[in-house]
């Protein structure tokens, strides 16, 4: 079984997708610590005057620490609004504007006190929008042990995986002695990031989902995983045990 994980994020971009839809289950790390200046509560999209990011504000306590299922939002600047109105101008001239902006509608409509419920929910309506069908679980359902490199080891083991897809990144903290002792096959992603129609310009990369989606409607997901890895060569790639795979 192949097993990826990831904190919530805001708005995510192509990559964390393409991560989940090479998976046969993604857990959604809450019980974590939360990541300060990191991605969990912002993301970028474009605009005529340039990018700019959407920052859902939180409460900050005194102490480092804070549990990602517990961060709460902010609510008494009215972001909600600025975000809906910043998709709603720079996003109405899109081809597939009409299909998903009442989706963002509803979504910032509502009452929203943690920031990991938010992006739950928004990243569950992307899944099912891209049609990735991953089995999806949350890590408060279950008990893992350790930190970093030995929490992904306990996880994969209690979870009955034998192959693991880190991000990029994972290579800095991942102990690769550990997972080849558990008999745990790792996989590093390098996300090759497609081109596709945008408005305003020159192309740019690593923005949120919302701009593939508002711009290239249907298309999204074959777009998100056109010139990388699939699961079904992943999964090939895996039968020979002596082999460590690289996206």
């Amino acid at each position: 079984m192949i097993l990826t994980a990831h904190q919530p994020v805001y708005l995510p971009w192509l990559g964390l997708f393409h991560k989940i839809a090479l998976a046969d289950k993604y857990v959604l790390l809450n019980e974590v610590q939360y990541l300060h200046r990191d991605w969990m509560n912002r993301n970028k999209i474009k605009t005529g005057s340039g990018l700019i990011w959407l920052t859902v504000p939180v409460l900050h306590k005194e102490h480092r620490g804070d549990i990602t299922s517990k961060k709460k939002i902010y609510n008494d600047d009215n972001w909600m609004k600025k975000h809906l109105d910043a998709i709603y101008f720079n996003y109405k001239k899109t081809p597939f504007f009409e299909d998903y902006y009442p989706f963002f509608e509803d979504v910032y409509n509502k009452e929203w006190l943690f920031l990991a419920d938010l992006n739950e929910y928004m990243l569950k309506w992307f899944l099912k929008e891209l049609n990735i069908n991953t089995e999806f679980v949350k890590d408060s359902d279950y008990t893992f042990e350790g930190d970093k490199s030995d929490l992904i080891v306990d996880m994969c083991k209690k979870l009955g995986a034998d192959t693991y897809i880190f991000g990029k990144l994972g290579k800095d903290y991942a102990i690769k002695q550990d997972f080849d002792n558990a008999g745990i096959k790792l996989i590093f992603q390098d996300y090759n990031h497609p081109q596709y129609p945008q408005r305003f310009g020159e192309f740019a990369p690593n923005l949120s989902i919302i701009d593939l989606l508002f711009n290239c409607g249907p298309k999204s997901y074959e777009i998100l995983m056109s010139n990388n890895m699939i699961k079904s060569d992943l999964k090939k790639d895996t039968e020979n045990k002596n082999k460590c795979c690289k996206l």
